[in-house]
C-alpha cells in the first residue's frame, strides 16, 4: 500500500483545511518532540526500543503449559534441567552379540550362545565363555562390555530358540557398538534453556525424558490495522486513485507465519476519530498493535494524528525501505507503526518485531543468516542500512530482485532472502560478499 504524504493535485482539499490538517501535524510534532531527537536512530538503536516496549510479555503471566504435541513453534518459558540419565541404562547399538572383550582374542573365538536378551527385558549377568543374542537397545547384560554385530558372526545368524549352539566371533575392544547410560545427557545437566524454539528435535528430548508436557510462552495476539482513504481490499472495487490492500495481506501471513494469533480490523480511514474508535474497541483483547501507514510527516498521516495524547512516538530510523516508523503504547497497549509501502512494513517485521519476538520468547525461531557473492553491483545510500530483495542461488551466488523502491511487491515475491547493506556502505561490487537472511 503507498501511502501518499500530499493529496493529489485532482482531488485537492480547501486551503481551510489542509491549513487546519497541517496545524495539526505540527502539534503532534510538538508534543513528541523527546523521541523526534532520534530521527535518525540506527536499526539497532530501533530494534533495542522494540525490545524494551515488549520485555513485559515474558513475564509469568503469559506463559502456559501444553502438551508436547500443541508446542511445536514455541518458545519454551523455563530452562529444563534433564532428570534421569539419556540413556538410562547401557544398551546395544546393534543387533548382534554382547560379549566380554576378554573373553575373545585377537583370532576370534568360539563362545557358547547364552539366553537371548530382547529390547524392554532385564538381563541375566553374561557369564565368561558365552554370548548373548542382543536386539538393538536392549539392556546390555551385566558383565558384558561389547557388542559384535550379527553380520560379523559365524553363522551370521541367531539360532532357534532353545537350541544349544555356539557361534564364532571376532575380537573387539571394551566398549564397541554400547551406547553408555548418560553418553546423551546425565541427570542434573542442562537439557534445553528458556527461549528456545521448540521444534520437533527439542520436543523429542523432552519426551525422551520423560515429561508430557512443557512452559511455553503463550502465543500473543496482534491487532492488525492498515489505513488509507486510497485503500481498497482486494476483491472490493478499484476506482480513481484507489489501490488494492497488499500491506494486510502481507502482515497478517507474516504474523501466522511467525506463530502469532492476529486480528484482522480491515482497512481504517484517514479520519483519526475513526481510528482512534478502531483501536480502542479491540485494544482490551490483544497484546501488541500492529498498524501500517499514517506515519511520515505530511498532513494526513492518520495514525500520527490519532496518537495525539497517547504515549506514541515517531522518528526516522536509517534504514531503506522502511524509514519513518511509529512506536509506543495506546491504551497502555504496545504499538508499533509501521510504514505504508508493502515492502517497507515488510521489511519493518523482518527487521524489528521478528527478531525482537524471537529473542524475548523463542518463537519464531530466527531467520538463517548465510553469506553470499553480489551478480551485480549495487548503491546504498550514505547513512542508511539498505534492505535490499534477492535470490540465493544454488551456487552461492545472490540475483537482486527488482531495484530500491519499496513499492515492488513482484520482486518481494520472487525473492527468497534479504541482501543485508550496513550503514556506511555505499557502493559494492560484483562479486562483493553480502549477508544474506534467508525468507
Amino acid at each position: 500500500m503507498h501511502r501518499h504524504t500530499q493529496p493529489q493535485a485532482t482531488a485537492a482539499p480547501p486551503a481551510a483545511v489542509l491549513q487546519e490538517a497541517v496545524a495539526h501535524d505540527d502539534a503532534v510534532n510538538r508534543a513528541h518532540t523527546h523521541a523526534d531527537a532520534h530521527t535518525h536512530r540506527s536499526v539497532a538503536e530501533h530494534r533495542n526500543a522494540v525490545r524494551a516496549l515488549l520485555e513485559p510479555l515474558r513475564n509469568a503471566g503469559h506463559t502456559e503449559r501444553l502438551a508436547l504435541s500443541d508446542a511445536l513453534g514455541r518458545g519454551l518459558a523455563e530452562d529444563i534441567t534433564a532428570p534421569l540419565d539419556l540413556p538410562p541404562f547401557a544398551n546395544s547399538q546393534m543387533d548382534g552379540f554382547a560379549i566380554r572383550a576378554a573373553d575373545v582374542p585377537e583370532s576370534g573365538a568360539e563362545l557358547r550362545v547364552a539366553a537371548p536378551v530382547p529390547a524392554g527385558a532385564r538381563p541375566a549377568p553374561l557369564q565368561p565363555g558365552t554370548a548373548a543374542p542382543i536386539m538393538t537397545g536392549a539392556m546390555v547384560p551385566p558383565g558384558a562390555d561389547a557388542v559384535i554385530p550379527i553380520e560379523r558372526a559365524v553363522p551370521a545368524a541367531f539360532p532357534a530358540p532353545g537350541a544349544d549352539a555356539t557361534v564364532r566371533l571376532p575380537p573387539a575392544a571394551a566398549g564397541t557398538f554400547i551406547r553408555e547410560a548418560g553418553s546423551d545427557i546425565r541427570a542434573g545437566e542442562a537439557a534445553l534453556a528458556a527461549g528456545t524454539c521448540l521444534g520437533p528435535g527439542q520436543l523429542g528430548l523432552i519426551a525422551a525424558l520423560g515429561m508430557p508436557d512443557v512452559l511455553v510462552h503463550r502465543r500473543l495476539t496482534v491487532l492488525l490495522v492498515t489505513t488509507g482513504d486510497e485503500v481498497v481490499e482486494p476483491g472490493g472495487q478499484l476506482g480513481a486513485g484507489k489501490i488494492f490492500d497488499a500491506n494486510g495481506t502481507l502482515l497478517e501471513t507474516s504474523l501466522r507465519q511467525a506463530g502469532l494469533a492476529v486480528i484482522r480490523a480491515g482497512i481504517s480511514t484517514d479520519d483519526p476519530a475513526a481510528l482512534c474508535s478502531l483501536l480502542r474497541r479491540h485494544a482490551p483483547e490483544v497484546d501488541l498493535i500492529v498498524t501500517t501507514g499514517g506515519v511520515s510527516k505530511g498532513a494526513y498521516e492518520v495514525v500520527r494524528q490519532a496518537m495525539d495524547g497517547q504515549d506514541v512516538h515517531f522518528g526516522h530510523v536509517a534504514m531503506q525501505p522502511g524509514g519513518p516508523q511509529g512506536i509506543g503504547t495506546f491504551d497502555g497497549v504496545p504499538l508499533l507503526g509501521f510504514p505504508g509501502n508493502p515492502v517497507s512494513c515488510l521489511v519493518s517485521f523482518e527487521m524489528f518485531l521478528r527478531p525482537v519476538l524471537s529473542g524475548l520468547l523463542g518463537s519464531p525461531s530466527p531467520r538463517t543468516v548465510v553469506h553470499g557473492r553480489l551478480l551485480e553491483p549495487l548503491t546504498s545510500p550514505a547513512g542508511k542500512h539498505q534492505v535490499r530483495r534477492g535470490t540465493l542461488l544454488p551456487d552461492g551466488t545472490v540475483r537482486l530482485e527488482g531495484g530500491e523502491s519499496s513499492h515492488l511487491v513482484r520482486a518481494l515475491a520472487q525473492s527468497n532472502a534479504l541482501v543485508q547493506v550496513p550503514e556506511g556502505v555505499t557502493a559494492l561490487a560484483k562479486g562483493a560478499e553480502v549477508e544474506v537472511w534467508m525468507l
